[in-house]
Parts: structure tokens; sequence; C-alpha cells
């Protein structure tokens, strides 16, 4: 818990304050004995304790001048951080409890640097500490007269305005600061590319430092969501989102022990026979209540509470025990940003195919851009580790997001995935179409198979087909279906082929 600025001294005022009590006690007790004494005259006496008086006095000054004034010195250093120099956390609730008490009007704004831990993996830890020198710098210039630059610890910063115009000043800081981040950070022969999620709230009632810091990192984290490199004002909407995804959470956690999560499975045919050689899984969770919630509401609250964890081995577990009766059919599970992250995930995947019997080499692993791109150093071990059990990699949604010639070199896939959006586009934007064949061509040079993903009408499977697609998915085919009804379409499928 924080201490206020009214205690914070105490401690260490007893270091000096100690030392002259016991001075204080030995002198009385000195005086007072010399008084009593009758081998000395009074005259004697008198000189002893004037003498004593003196020492005591110039000990007691020393002590007070230097000691005090170093504690207060060591106090200082006590709230400044000492890689960028900044006012710390401490120092932090210090000021804003103190401009609160004043009834000042205080801004707060919250900054968490974007790809920050990229850096120090990338260049490692001392050009990270540079940098967040450099950053710190940065703030101060910034805010000049106007605000106070803070370090929080890590990667996050904060700037506190006050006075009337102090949210209208906050903010106008922030944009500042996501402008000159919008240029990479020069740091010795290094240009350093780094973005920030800014958070911002500011004093409405009674409240206190703590609460502050709270609302700024919900607004913080909804930046985030929102794309990055952006500031948003804290809402109360933020607070009841709080505690829809906390029931929601709950609820999740009761479904993976409940039952109520079930895999669903969409087949993929062949471009050219049509006949199915794929199955992609796909979570359903039917509540209770009868309504069924999509994986696009409840995922993003896994990811957060951690639980998607817990929920991608489920989905993998499932999957590679219902897979087993398909003969000749692969078998494709999502995994998302957080389970690659999850350095165990790997070790995990090897037990359930060890347990299952699941053939490694039926198995696709599909995951997206966004996992690679926030932490491709993890994501790389991850995946080393998951094709030496013989399971391939699938890129999912190619086409919407910032993978090039170069990304797809460093990861090796063996399958891209074309978003649906790139294949429905293609149908009538002459630009969508060429982003697709020229996609398709570098998949060929690379050697990856391609899927189309989101094919709903004939015309789009006709292009996708022309086109060099291997694989077609989508509602003009299948949907997405429990493992029983695949399991007795794949037989009729294969009755009429011995037929």
């Amino acid at each position: 818990m924080h201490r206020g600025a009214d205690h914070s001294w105490l401690p260490a005022k007893v270091v000096v304050l100690l030392p002259i009590a016991v001075l204080t006690g030995m002198f009385l007790s000195g005086a007072m004995l010399l008084a009593r004494s009758e081998a000395l005259s009074t005259r004697e006496i008198a000189l002893y304790i004037v003498g004593s008086g003196i020492a005591y006095a110039l000990a007691v000054l020393l002590l007070c001048r230097f000691g005090l004034r170093r504690i207060e010195k060591l106090e200082q250093m006590g709230l400044i951080d000492p890689l960028s120099l900044l006012p710390n956390r401490r120092a932090l609730h210090d000021d804003v409890q103190r401009h609160l008490k004043r009834q000042n009007n205080v801004a707060l704004a919250l900054i968490d640097l974007d790809g920050f831990k990229l850096v120090n993996d990338h260049h490692g830890h001392f050009v990270g500490d540079m940098l967040i020198g450099d950053i710190g710098q940065t703030l101060s210039e910034i805010c000049g007269a106007t605000a106070r630059a803070y370090r929080l610890g890590g990667d996050e910063f904060a700037v506190v305005a006050t006075g009337p115009l102090a949210p209208t000043i906050l903010e106008g800081l922030c944009r500042s600061l996501l402008m000159r981040l919008a240029t990479p950070v020069a740091l010795d022969d290094r240009k350093i590319v780094i973005g920030a999620s800014i958070g911002i709230t500011r004093s409405a009632g009674p409240t206190n430092s703590s609460e502050l810091l709270r609302q700024a990192d919900l607004a913080m984290y909804a930046s985030k969501r929102g794309g990055k490199m952006r500031c948003t004002w804290f809402v109360e909407e933020f607070d009841r989102d709080l505690e829809t995804n906390r029931v929601l959470d709950d609820e999740l956690r009761r479904a993976l022990t409940g039952g109520e999560l079930q895999v669903f499975y969409q087949p993929l045919v062949d471009a050219c026979t049509r006949r199915v050689v794929a199955a992609e899984a796909l979570i359903r969770w039917q509540r209770p209540d009868g309504r069924a919630l999509g994986p696009d509401v409840f995922i993003p609250v896994a990811e957060e509470s951690g639980l998607i964890n817990a929920i991608g081995l489920f989905v993998l577990r499932t999957a590679c025990t219902d897979a087993l009766e398909w003969d000749g059919i692969r078998l494709s599970v999502n995994i998302s940003a957080a389970q690659l992250r999850n350095p165990e995930f790997p070790i995990a995947l090897g037990q359930i195919l060890e347990e299952t019997r699941f053939p490694a080499e039926r198995l696709e692993i599909e995951i997206t851009e966004t996992c690679l791109v926030l932490d491709p150093v993890v994501a790389e071990r991850s995946l080393r580790l998951i094709r030496s059990f013989g399971v391939d990699v699938v890129l999912d949604d190619f086409g919407t997001g910032y993978a090039s010639i170069g990304f797809l070199r460093q990861f090796r896939f063996e399958k891209l995935k074309l978003d649906r959006s790139l294949i429905a586009e293609a149908e009538g934007c002459e630009s969508s179409r060429a982003v697709m064949l020229s996609s398709i061509s570098v998949a060929r040079a690379m050697k990856m198979d391609v899927t189309a993903e989101g094919v709903e009408t004939q015309s789009q499977a006709d292009l996708a087909r022309a086109a060099g697609c291997d694989n077609l998915q989508g509602w003009l085919y299948f949907r997405a279906m429990p493992a029983a009804e695949l399991t007795a379409l794949l037989r009729r499928t294969h009755e009429r082929k011995i037929a």
C-alpha cells in the first residue's frame, strides 16, 4: 500500500533523532550526577556542565545539519527512477494526493510502450535501457513546465497535469508524444521502431491516485484493443465492460468444466474433385439458457483471463479424438497468439498426440499473422518444436495483415489460407483480384498449398479454382457440423466411391 508523504520521512528521521535522544539522556544524566557530587566544587561542576553542554550542542547541531540533510537527499533519490531520471510511482502518488487535497483538477495519462519486448529480444536489454532513457527525455521535453512525467516501471510511463485546463493540455501532450513516436527513435547507429498506447482520465468527484491509475489503465487497454498508437479517455462504460467480462469469464469457466463447449467441424474440399480432404475444428458455446455465443465474443475474454490455454487444449484433444476415425482426412486446429506465446504449449501438444495416438502428419496448426508479430522470437521457437513432431503450420487469414515475402520466408508455412474478404472482393475488384493472384504465385514459389476461405458463391469458387487454389472452404459446400454428422458424411462419400 502507498505510504503518504506525511509518514514516509518518519523511519528515516529516527536514524537521526535516536542518537540525539541518547545524547540528550546522557547529557542530562551526567549533569544530574555532577550536581549531586560532593567531590567537586560548585565552580568545577559549572565548568563541566558548560563544557558538556557545548559538546552536546555541537553534536546535536552536526547531526541535524548533516544527518537530516543526507536523509533528505536519500529521500529525494527514493522518488526518482534511476534509469529514466524521471519521478517514480511513489512520487506520482505523492504528487496526485497533494493536488487532490488542495482540490486541484488532476488529469492523468498512463503510457504503455508497444513493441518494447521486441526491442529487448532483438537488440538486448542494454539497448532497451537506452530506449527507456530516451523516452523519458522525450516526455520531459514535451511536458516542459505544463505537466510532469513519471516512469512507473518496465515500459510504463505516466504524465500528470493540473489546473482548470488540465484535460485539454494533457491530451495535447499525449498526441505530441504519438507524433514523435511515428518516427523511429535513433539510438547510436540503430533506428528503433516503438509505439505507445495511452489511457487518460481526470479527477471527477472524490477519488485518489490509485483509482485514477486504475481508470487510466482500463483506457490504455482500450487503446491497445483499438489498434495501438492512440490515446483513449476513460469512460464509465469501461467499468461496465470489465464487470461484464468478469461475469462472462466465470460462466466460461463453468462451461468448460460443465460440458457446454462443443467442437464443430467445417470440411474443406479439393478444388478439382470437390471431395472432402480436410476439416477445420471450430469451437461453439451453447449456453444453458439456449443462447449461443460465438467465439468472437468469448475468445477475447478467455485470452485476457488466461483461460484460452485450457480451452485451446480442450479443442485440440477433442478434435484429435474425433478425427481418429476419419481416414485420410487432415485436421486443422486454430491456435491463438496467447497459446503460441506459452512455452508449455508445444509440450502439451506432443502429449495430446501421444495420448490420442492421432497421426501428427494429419494435423495442421493454424495461426494468424498477429501470433507471430507480437512475439516472433518465442513464436519461431515454438513452431520449430511443433514441426519436429511432424505437424504442419498454416498461416490463416492471409491478405488482411502485414505479412510480406520476407515474413513468409522467415516462418516457412506449409499452407496459406486466403482470407474470406480477399475472396469476396476479388469478384468485383481488379486490385483485390491482383492481390489474390500474386499471393497464390508467391505461395507456389515457396511450395505452399493454398486454401480459399469463405467461398459462398459458385462464381467465387470458379475464380479461386482458376487462380490455382488447392482447397476450398465455405458455405457453398458445407457449414460447420458436429463430429457425428461429419462421420456420417464421410461414410456416405466412401460408400458411393466403392459403389
